[in-house]
């Protein structure tokens, strides 16, 4: 499995519109580009090679709703640029870490992703992307 960078970092949030004003205006950094993934509105601000994700739920039961309910508004994943998802996810699972998803998944940036399972990861959810493009 070949890692290739911190792809991003996703932050749960309620209003990313809010969230938005902070990171350009105080931080002064530029949202690139906004996505829609089912029930998510997404931001993306990039920093260097990574973008920070701001993800928001415009579903109140949604799961960004409900891990913001739970945890409130912060770090939810850390994405891992891979260059075969799939062989990533066969030699993890080989490995015995345990996966969210056993299968690769369309994501934002016409992503395919897959979460590995943070109760194998210390506690961090980590989210494998590779990009399509």
């Amino acid at each position: 499995m070949k890692i290739k960078r911190i792809a991003h970092i996703g932050i749960a949030v309620k209003d990313a519109d809010a969230s938005k004003n902070f990171y350009q205006d105080m931080l002064e950094l530029p949202v690139d580009r906004e996505e829609r993934l089912g029930e998510l509105k997404i931001a993306f601000v990039p920093i260097g090679q990574t973008n920070v994700e701001l993800v928001q739920s415009t579903d109140p039961e949604g799961v960004m709703a409900k891990f913001i309910a739970k945890r409130g508004e912060g770090i939810h994943h850390l994405a891992l640029e891979v260059e075969d998802i799939d062989q990533a996810l066969a030699e993890l699972k080989a490995k015995g870490v345990p996966l969210v998803d056993q299968q690769a998944r369309p994501g934002a940036h016409e992503a395919r992703i897959a979460f590995l399972h943070p109760k194998g990861t210390n506690g961090v959810l980590i989210e494998l992307v590779q990009y399509t493009h």
